[in-house]
């Protein structure tokens, strides 16, 4: 990896840069395909995935609530939420939603780890499920962490931040 000197944030170089964009572009792909145990397979051992409950606030305010969180899994419950879906007792997703994501808006840096990447980005979630009339929008910022491996990318960790306080979709079934 090459970084830049041109700012105090240390911007990766461009190959870096491309690598984690067709990282986050296949992840979306295998999602949307609910190829979920593929998915499964791009994350860290020790990854964090983490939806923080968001409030409103005076301006200025911090807007989450200390150590409340909407998701805060690690990679076994992970695991048990996506084996969970092939039980049949997954009702929030029996049918299956059919999403769409969108990932863009990507700002990429180095971390302080070794082989670990900064990754800013912005998520629109379509998801329409059985026969409603409406779909559900989903806007959201992802802050990620990608280590790079000798067997690829993997997602050390996610925290995404909802645009919304107030959930406008029935439930946090997808992933985000």
């Amino acid at each position: 990896m090459n970084i830049s000197t041109e700012s105090p944030v240390q911007i990766v170089d461009a190959e870096t840069e491309r690598a984690v964009a067709r990282f986050l572009g296949r992840e979306a792909m295998l999602l949307d395909e609910r190829r979920y145990w593929e998915w499964f397979e791009l994350l860290d051992d020790d990854i964090v995935y983490e939806v923080p409950l968001r409030s409103v606030r005076e301006f200025g305010k911090n807007e989450f609530v200390a150590n409340a969180w909407r998701i805060r899994d690690d990679k076994g419950m992970i695991e048990t939420r996506i084996k969970r879906l092939f039980t049949g007792s997954a009702w929030a997703e029996d049918p299956p939603s059919r999403t769409v994501r969108m990932v863009g808006s990507l700002f990429v840096e180095l971390s302080a780890e070794l082989d670990v990447v900064k990754v800013e980005s912005a998520l629109m979630l379509y998801r329409h499920r059985a026969q409603d009339p409406h779909g559900d929008t989903i806007a959201a910022r992802r802050q990620d962490r990608i280590r790079f491996t000798e067997n690829g990318a993997r997602l050390l960790s996610r925290t995404v931040i909802l645009a919304d306080t107030v959930l406008t979709t029935p439930n946090l079934a997808v992933i985000l």
